[in-house]
């Protein structure tokens, strides 16, 4: 079978009814904070520098959350794991450039190519070898290279802005070390409110003016062009493939999951093509927003932080019907605040991405996977993590290859065990 097996969807949701918390819930929420505060912008910014008109850039906005959030939704009551499925934000930046050279038809068919190459790949199980055979420990070091700057910002608001950011770490910190009272409410949730309020205190909520109006779709239909397609097609290829899927694998394999790896690179590519008739460019599994709804903020039963995703996906759907009104207010708030939440969500990840990498086999490549990814430099427009998984791959090929003796053994016990 192509899809990893799964759970009854009927089953998985009766089960996460009789589940649902407020460190899930609000876990689902700070996610959504994190990918609507600042990344929304990016992509209405991306359109208007692209020369797309409002309603093309709300229709883009509207595709990417409605199936994004409908996909998140579908992938946590099958596979009961928070996988999330969002769209690649280096892409849409790297988008904003290349609009303006072509016809969005054209744009939009080059988002069908990506759609269907990755789509064949994962068809032949060309991808799960692949991934199957990339060193845990050097996939981990990527991850947690990738995820430092938001830990970076995270200190970086706090030291910066003590009165309001320093507060809220240390609220979450002290809520944290209160084991009877974190189990109710959500060290996270602590530092929301308390954040808010501290904001509204020093008026740095900002005022803004918002028409009620749902967004209205628009439908575009692709057409193809080489030049289209290598401009386009292949860097955003890259960063679906070897760039943003494999950071949302490398998260669960810290926080102890087994990611149902062909699932999270088909899924994607249907809500590709189907996005493609909206404007909208390719959905991705996120890496951020998974390590997020993935984290203990979630809850401390690993088994049910699904939850967590499944409401993430729903919240999604919701900004998407809104996206229009949504897009003037997640102006509300300054960019550090939804900083400070995501370095937050994500403090427990660091930890376990750290001790996966740093404390077996692969170290010598795990160091120069860290510390490629944490340069964030981009070669061919192919991003860091590709690069910090094939320099990390090699250095233990020259370095440590006996450790590679002992992976490909574990590998085979594995492959009879299944």
């Amino acid at each position: 079978m192509i899809l990893e097996k799964g759970y009854d969807l009927r089953e998985s949701l009766k089960l996460l009814w009789s589940n649902i918390t407020a460190a899930a819930v609000g876990t689902g929420l700070v996610a959504t904070l994190f990918s609507t505060l600042g990344p929304g912008v990016i992509v209405m910014n991306a359109a208007k520098q692209g020369g797309l008109t409002e309603a093309q850039a709300v229709s883009w906005l509207f595709g990417i959350y409605a199936l994004g959030g409908l996909s998140t939704m579908f992938m946590s009551l099958r596979y009961r794991i928070p996988v999330v499925i969002a769209y690649t934000i280096p892409g849409a930046v790297m988008l904003g450039k290349l609009l303006g050279q072509f016809p969005l038809s054209e744009a939009i068919g080059a988002y069908m190519v990506v759609a269907f190459v990755t789509l064949l790949l994962t068809v032949t199980g060309a991808i799960k070898k692949v991934v199957d055979h990339i060193p845990v420990p050097i996939m981990l070091a990527m991850v947690g290279g990738v995820l430092m700057s938001f830990g970076v910002g995270l200190f970086n608001a706090a030291i910066k802005t003590p009165g309001i950011y320093g507060v809220m770490v240390l609220l979450f910190f002290i809520a944290m070390s209160m084991r009877k009272f974190s189990q109710k409410v959500p060290p996270i949730i602590v530092a929301i409110i308390a954040g808010a309020g501290l904001l509204y205190s020093a008026g740095m909520i900002k005022p803004v003016s918002i028409s009620l109006e749902f967004a209205q779709p628009q439908f575009a239909f692709p057409s193809f062009s080489l030049p289209a397609i290598l401009n386009i097609s292949v860097p955003l290829f890259f960063l679906v493939i070897g760039v943003q899927n494999i950071q949302a694998v490398g998260v669960l394999l810290a926080e102890k999951y087994k990611p149902p790896i062909n699932a999270m690179y088909l899924v994607p590519s249907v809500a590709t093509m189907i996005n493609g008739f909206l404007g909208a460019h390719p959905a991705v599994t996120a890496g951020p927003s998974t390590a997020i709804c993935s984290s203990s903020a979630a809850g401390p039963h690993r088994e049910f932080r699904f939850v967590a995703a499944f409401f993430e996906g729903v919240f999604w759907f919701c900004f998407a019907l809104s996206a229009k009104i949504a897009v003037e207010a997640v102006k509300f708030v300054p960019a550090e605040f939804s900083a400070v939440l995501a370095g937050l969500a994500m403090f427990d990840v660091f930890g376990s991405a750290f001790k996966g990498a740093f404390n077996g086999q692969f170290k010598s490549g795990a160091v120069v996977a860290f510390f490629v990814a944490v340069t964030n430099i981009s070669i061919l427009n192919i991003g860091a993590p590709f690069w910090a998984i094939i320099l990390g791959v090699l250095t233990s090929l020259v370095v440590e290859r006996t450790d590679f003796k002992f992976f490909n053994k574990e590998a085979d016990v594995a492959a009879a065990k299944a």
